[in-house]
């Protein structure tokens, strides 16, 4: 009986050594901090954000300040797709797919937002804006 304990221990012992584990250290390449449908700027830009201080003043947005850690200020970077005036409602940019390579991350985005003229008066232009955050530091291309 005590012989069938020990082999029953240490059966489980080494199953569980070779069962695999995933380490909680992997982040994903990018995580969208938001998308919102009105906000943004009165140009169509993308601007990345590598520096401190640039990250920085986007912990001044109340969402955002959630979402982004002091460590992030030297370990990531962040994106800001701004859409531009539009009258449609709701932001059309998409980020179809993010590829880090050995030397640098790749954004591919597709853009069907239809600007608009800029009028001020009208309330019913909306300005959408998405922002990214890149978790690494390499140089990033939008494509």
């Amino acid at each position: 009986m005590i012989k069938k304990g020990i082999v029953f221990c240490a059966l489980v012992l080494f199953l569980f050594s070779c069962s695999s584990s995933k380490n909680g250290l992997n982040k994903p390449v990018y995580e969208i901090l938001t998308v919102n449908n009105d906000g943004g700027a009165n140009i169509k830009f993308y601007e990345i954000l590598t520096e401190p201080k640039e990250i920085m003043m986007l912990l001044g947005d109340e969402t955002l300040k959630k979402k982004i850690k002091s460590s992030d200020t030297t370990n990531s970077s962040f994106v800001i797709l701004n859409a531009g005036p539009t009258l449609e409602s709701y932001n059309r940019i998409k980020i179809e797919k993010v590829i880090e390579t050995a030397t640098q991350i790749e954004i591919f985005i597709k853009d069907s937002q239809k600007n608009t003229p800029i009028d001020l008066s009208d309330d019913n232009t909306l300005y959408p804006y998405t922002i990214l955050k890149i978790n690494s530091k390499k140089p990033i291309i939008i494509k």
